[in-house]
């Protein structure tokens, strides 16, 4: 258990910080769903459309440390290139 007031004041920091960070990484991976699902249902048209808001998310993702940005950059290839595919 913390024992100084500086150490108490970090520990709800950090229990405020890890409710944003598990919002934004929900939001990422609902999104990443969202592009497959429209993917397995030949949707190319809408996955296209829906393809800047991907990237947004995962870079504002990757900006904020919650994956790395090689992570983000290597979904987006991969989503961008199943999209040209269908």
């Amino acid at each position: 258990m913390a024992n100084t007031k500086s150490a108490i004041k970090t520990i709800r920091r950090i229990a405020r910080q890890t409710e944003v960070n598990k919002a934004r990484k929900g939001k990422y991976r609902n999104a990443i769903k969202k592009m497959n699902f429209l993917i397995e249902s030949k949707k190319k048209k809408e996955a296209l459309k829906f393809l800047p808001k991907l990237n947004s998310e995962l870079m504002k993702v990757a900006k904020t440390g919650i994956i790395k940005k090689q992570k983000a950059s290597r979904n987006m290839s991969r989503l961008a290139k199943k999209i040209s595919s269908l």
